[in-house]
This record gives C-alpha cells, structure tokens and sequence, in this order.
C-alpha cells in the first residue's frame, strides 16, 4: 500500500495527476501540444510503438503526452480502475467502449433510458455492421438473466436514466453478467467517482462524459473511459485505431476542474435537494424526477449503492399547455436554456422521453422539466422559479378565457 492508497477522495484530487519537480517547480502539469514526439534512437523509436498500448506510453501526440497520462492517471485512481483512456467526448467514451466489444453477428443489451446520441450509435452505426442491440427496462434488475444470448457481449447501463433518473439495480445486473461471461459498462457521469464506484460493485468498465461535472465550467469538451487491467488494452487500441485523442487544453481543463470537483459537488447537491423539496410543495408540479428523494422508486437502491446525489434532476408538471410551459422557461432570468450540464451555472430544458422509448414507454401525460442546479445562492433560483410558475399560470388563465 502507498501513502496515497490511504487518502480520501477529496484529497486525492487535489494532489494526483501532477508533479512540480518534473515540471520546473508548476503547481499543475503543463498542457503539453505535441504531435512529434522524437526519441534519442532508432530502437527508442521502434521500442516506442511496441509499447503504444502500455499504460503511459506514447509514440505520437495521439497516443498521449504527460498532461493526457495526468488526467487519465488521476481518473483511473479516483474509479479504483487499473487505467483509463481520455477521448475527445462523452458520446466518444460511449462509442469507442462499445465498439471495442460489439462485433459483426454478436448482440448488447442496452437501457431504454440510455443518452439519445448513445442510442443512435446502437440503431445506426453498430446495426450498419451486424450488432444487434436490445433495449431493456432500466428497472430489469436480476431479470437481464432472461435477456442474455449466447452471443451477448455486453451489457450497457446508464444509472441514474437520461431525462427520467431511473437507478439501475448494477450489482444484480452484474452477477447475471459475470455467470454468463459479458462484459459490463456503465456511464457514470451523473453521480462521479466521488458518489458511485462502479467497479467497487464489480462492473468492468466506467465512463464519463468529462465535459461535465468534471471539467465543471461549460467550457471544455473530454470523455474519459476507466476499466479493469483485463480490458484497458483493447479499449486502448480501438480508440487508437480511431484516432480519438483529447485536446490538450481540454485534458488541462479537465486536470483543473477535478480540483473543485468535491466541494462544487456538495452545493450542487445542496441546492438540487432544496429546490427538488420546494418544487414537490408545487402545485404545478405532479412529481419529481430525482432518486436522492425518499419516495422516488429508486430511492432504496440510491442509497444502498451511492454516497450522494448530483444536482441534475427532472419534475414532471401536471398537464397543461406548451405555451405556458414555454412562457415559464423562455422568461428565466437565471436558468440557461441549453444541452450538458454540470457547469457553474444553472440550466432548464423542456425535454419528451416519449419519442426515445420502445422498451419503457413515457406514459406521463405531463411535460417533463429538466433542471440542472448550478452554484447560485439557492434562494436567488427558488425567485427565478417562482416568477416563471406566476408566467405560467397566467398563460394558462389567458388559454382558458379563450377557449371560454
């Protein structure tokens, strides 16, 4: 054991990942831009590429320089995973980790819930080559069993859902995998290595959408993927063999982020609890979307598996009409209008699950408001709120004098 083995999370990301005295004395590891990397030999050079898929090894810039192997290092160790590959996107991690698996003639079961970009790698690029995919109720738990072929090869998982916060039963779902010799993947964007370890809960391979949570400040684009010593050769390769690589200045930002990670985690967590508890006291609201809530049907197995809550979740208005939902939204002042999440700053999206769903269909007759609780002060956002529910239902009263 090392003398960092024994640190805390929050410790940790602030000390792993750099090196002052290998850098002339700078507190965080230098963005390195590089394409040639040169050697002092021909057999250097050529020892260089036998080595290509070793952890921390380069031959060329795509194949890492020190501030990828910084961020991947940091990662890697923050998942209690053997490596980690950093790519340019979420949607890249999601790709490269399927593609490394899937081949022509084999099948994956994938969640209905997965992130919609995700589900159109399955139903266009992974069909267009012979992978078959099955989408299966996120809350399936042991019941995969029944879903598994003799030529599954993986099972994807996404806990909690894109857009409706479903958690997955993964230590269930993982025992029926490991009985019948499939691989295991699961984004673990939401929740972070800082409240859920998936290979702690025996899951083979872990990904992020780095430009979240994080990086932190809306402004990089990164995926990273964490996985076994079994399986960080071959995720390695595929993502050479597609010349994914990460801009340096992301993989900096991404360093940077990691950081704060811990404490901008606890105020988003904090504010995501406080308004999902106003909102619940909302007339306008039906129901929330957020498993940290006793009462949401994945609140059990949230708190038997995670240590805490991000501050992404949905609510589920009671049916009224778009324009008063929009009329609400369009007049936020604090809420941005926007796709990602896990910024500084506070977002709202008028989402509809229906369309994506063929295992789980979105019954709800109500929209659904997804909210991302940035680090404002909580009161400012609950004053944002309130004025958009008074726009709200005054474009209802006026819809309604109409039809009267």
């Amino acid at each position: 054991m090392t003398k960092t083995d024994r640190l805390r999370q929050e410790t940790l990301l602030t000390h792993l990942g750099r090196d002052p005295q290998a850098h002339y004395g700078t507190v965080n590891t230098p963005v390195y831009h590089a394409s040639t990397l040169l050697k002092d030999t021909v057999e250097a050079f050529e020892e260089a590429g036998r080595n290509r898929l070793v952890k921390g090894k380069s031959s060329y810039g795509r194949g890492g320089t020190p501030t990828t192997f910084a961020f991947e290092d940091t990662v890697a160790r923050l998942e209690g995973a053997y490596g980690a590959v950093a790519v340019s996107s979420g949607l890249q991690a999601i790709a490269v980790a399927l593609m490394t698996f899937a081949k022509a003639g084999s099948h994956i079961l994938v969640p209905d819930t997965i992130y919609f970009p995700g589900r159109r790698i399955c139903e266009v690029l992974l069909r267009d080559r012979g992978v078959e995919t099955t989408f299966y109720n996120p809350t399936i738990g042991a019941g995969i069993a029944a879903l598994i072929r003799d030529n599954t090869v993986a099972i994807y998982m996404e806990s909690p859902g894109s857009l409706t916060f479903e958690i997955q039963d993964v230590p269930a779902i993982v025992a029926e995998a490991r009985a019948k010799g499939v691989i295991t993947i699961i984004d673990n964007t939401w929740a972070t290595p800082l409240f859920f370890r998936p290979l702690d809960h025996g899951v083979d391979i872990s990904l992020h959408a780095a430009t979240k949570y994080m990086v932190g400040h809306s402004d990089a684009m990164l995926g990273v993927i964490a996985s076994t010593e079994e399986h960080y050769e071959s995720l390695r390769r595929t993502g050479q063999f597609l010349g994914c690589n990460a801009a340096p200045d992301d993989l900096y930002l991404g360093l940077r982020g990691l950081r704060t990670l811990a404490v901008r985690l606890d105020r988003h967590q904090a504010n995501a609890r406080r308004l999902a508890e106003w909102l619940a006291q909302r007339p306008e609201v039906d129901r929330l979307l957020y498993p940290a809530l006793p009462g949401d049907p994945g609140h059990t197995i949230w708190k038997r598996d995670f240590t805490g809550a991000s501050g992404l979740f949905a609510m589920v208005l009671n049916p009224c009409a778009r324009a008063s939902v929009t009329a609400m939204i369009d007049g936020l002042d604090l809420f941005g209008i926007g796709a990602s999440w896990g910024g500084y700053e506070s977002l709202i999206l008028l989402t509809d699950p229906r369309p994506i769903r063929t295992a789980a269909p979105w019954t709800d007759p109500g929209h659904v408001v997804r909210i991302h609780a940035g680090l404002e002060h909580c009161d400012d956002l609950i004053a944002d709120l309130e004025a958009g529910f008074e726009r709200l239902n005054a474009t209802e009263e006026t819809i309604a004098a109409r039809a009267g």
